[in-house]
């Protein structure tokens, strides 16, 4: 089997659900399990009927109308007769979405935050399933928490790997066209679960683990994985391959490129995983599998902003030792500070850091007590893998260079504007 995953930029609209059923025209569709996201900014939407719900909002019933409205409008663009069955199933989607809102007793927020969010997921993916039968393509749609089974760590939930391969293996048919969701699980309960960061491109990997599937496919709006964001650096190029291991360190430090819990699973088995243009399907793209690290081999380019750099020095000259150091991560990790960059000296200790709950403020207060505390925020970390002369002057020229580290095969800058 093949499995193929299209997020939320492929289904966003109805002509985007129409263009799935024309790359799986050109590339064929049998022996496929498609795995598919909320439709375009779904998840973000439902994010705010979240927030209205714990806000006790007045405002909750208009960001519920908005999600409904938003898919209303795609049924309607794609199927001419409102009597279709897809309507009828997707209104009972909501009247479960709403009946939840109302009778929910929990007050634990990750817990709510996967029970509505899943809601994007399970629509989408009755949309597509429904439009495919229309065109006279077989699916089968699944519910996908009936497969992947986890714990209740809700938000970032670990998979139960026995029970889901004994579920996967068992119950997805072959010769047919299946369609699932993705980043979303259950647990013991059969409470839903969300995988977490990069979850759909997780599920895909679970999927095809457990199929012994032959591929995997990622389908994006470029043609594949570039060397650098086009946002940001000129003259980006496609790499046309790159090894699980290359992949693995250069989503390490922190290129969008495939998450490293993507990876794992199909590692082990070996199975070769394509970056691919759902604009122009019948271009190569990208494979990540066994092989070269990279080719070409170019320097690959990974920026990070808003970083905050933090220096620690002791305020009376000695040593920073072990323990020292032990503690300091101790408390990035209490106050969820994730780390990208460390450097240190006899009497110093550098990192840099993302602050992105906001909590640098209460830590540097600790951290004062005992260390003298020098920080700049708002900086950029530029990370070069497979770095050259020429890559370290693209990223330098015009900044300010306030930190430098090198390898063997990395240079990380961090730098601020001039």
């Amino acid at each position: 089997m093949r499995v193929f995953k299209f997020g939320g930029a492929s289904v966003k609209d109805a002509e985007g659900i129409k263009n799935v059923y024309d790359v799986l025209q050109k590339v064929g569709y049998e022996d496929v399990l498609l795995v598919v996201s909320a439709m375009g900014k779904t998840t973000n939407a439902l994010e705010v009927v979240i927030k209205d719900y714990f806000d006790k909002s007045s405002a909750l019933q208009s960001s519920v109308q908005e999600v409904k409205k938003y898919h209303n409008q795609i049924l309607l663009d794609l199927f001419e007769d409102d009597s279709n069955a897809v309507f009828t199933a997707v209104k009972a989607q909501f009247s479960d979405l709403d009946y939840f809102l109302a009778h929910n007793k929990s007050p634990n927020y990750d817990f709510v935050y996967d029970q509505v969010v899943s809601y994007g997921e399970l629509i989408s993916t009755t949309i597509l399933a429904h439009f495919m039968n229309h065109m006279d393509i077989k699916t089968q749609w699944i519910d996908v928490r009936n497969f992947i089974k986890t714990d209740s760590n809700y938000r970032d939930a670990t998979v139960d790997w026995d029970l889901t391969h004994k579920n996967i293996s068992k119950n997805v048919k072959r010769k047919t066209l299946n369609i699932t969701q993705g980043f979303l699980g259950s647990d013991e309960n059969n409470f839903t679960t969300t995988l977490g960061r990069e979850g759909s491109d997780y599920t895909a990997a679970i999927f095809a683990y457990c199929l012994n599937a032959d591929s995997v496919t990622i389908w994006k709006d470029v043609p594949g994985v570039m060397n650098a964001d086009p946002r940001y650096f000129e003259n980006a190029s496609l790499l046309n391959q790159i090894s699980y291991r290359e992949a693995i360190e250069l989503a390490f430090y922190g290129a969008t490129v495939i998450h490293p819990k993507t990876l794992q699973p199909l590692q082990r088995k070996e199975i070769p995983l394509y970056v691919k243009s759902f604009i122009n399907p019948l271009l190569k793209g990208t494979s990540v599998s066994r092989g070269v690290n990279l080719e070409p081999y170019l320097p690959c380019f990974i920026v990070k902003r808003n970083q905050l750099l933090i220096s620690l020095s002791s305020i009376d000259f000695s040593f920073i030792m072990e323990e020292n150091i032990s503690e300091i991560f101790s408390l990035f990790h209490e106050f969820k500070l994730k780390v990208n960059l460390i450097q240190n000296t006899a009497i110093s200790f550098s990192v840099c850091v993302e602050d992105k709950f906001y909590n640098f403020n209460e830590l540097n207060a600790i951290l004062s007590k005992k260390f003298k505390v020098d920080y700049s925020q708002n900086v950029t970390l530029y990370t070069i893998r497979h770095f050259n002369d020429s890559a370290a002057q693209t990223v330098e020229n015009g900044k300010k260079v306030i930190l430098k580290q090198i390898s063997t095969e990395t240079m990380q800058i961090v730098t601020s504007e001039n």
